[in-house]
């Protein structure tokens, strides 16, 4: 009898491998029919994985931000510069005083392998200037005041 190759995921060492492979897979130059089907069958384990563990949902975007940093041992300075962005605005965001664009999120999703809506949900900013609105897409604007 012939032994599985892929079995359902249960353990987080499994999962890393399981990880590893199907990104190996993922980024070869030809793909036969084998290892499309390979790649089909891996993700829908990683994905059920995911989807039994994900701990994100109970998270705001900062916070996943936060993990995802922690767990590819990557600074702020880091990620501003895969991300071409200033190390500023990496600040801002994880100190909950700027809200993620969207081009900051479509480079997360893709550079942490996570869905757009993870980064994409409303949470609540910390703007001094602003703090008595509610509207997270108007808590970053400052009023001009003009002199007496």
């Amino acid at each position: 009898m012939e032994t599985l190759k892929y079995k359902i995921i249960t353990s987080e060492k499994q999962y890393d491998g399981y990880c590893k492979t199907l990104e190996n897979l993922v980024f070869e130059k030809t793909k036969t029919k084998d290892i499309k089907e390979e790649i089909a069958l891996l993700t829908l384990l990683v994905e059920k994985w995911d989807g039994e563990h994900n701990i994100f949902d109970d998270l705001d975007p900062v916070q996943v931000l936060k993990a995802a940093m922690k767990e590819h041992k990557m600074k702020s300075a880091g990620l501003a510069k895969k991300l071409n962005v200033s190390p500023g605005l990496i600040s801002d965001i994880v100190n909950y005083k700027k809200g993620f664009s969207k081009d900051v999120i479509r480079q997360l999703a893709t550079l942490f392998k996570l869905s757009h809506e993870t980064f994409n949900r409303p949470y609540q900013l910390k703007s001094p200037v602003n703090a008595h609105l509610k509207n997270a897409s108007v808590m970053n604007t400052k009023k001009k005041l003009k002199a007496a």
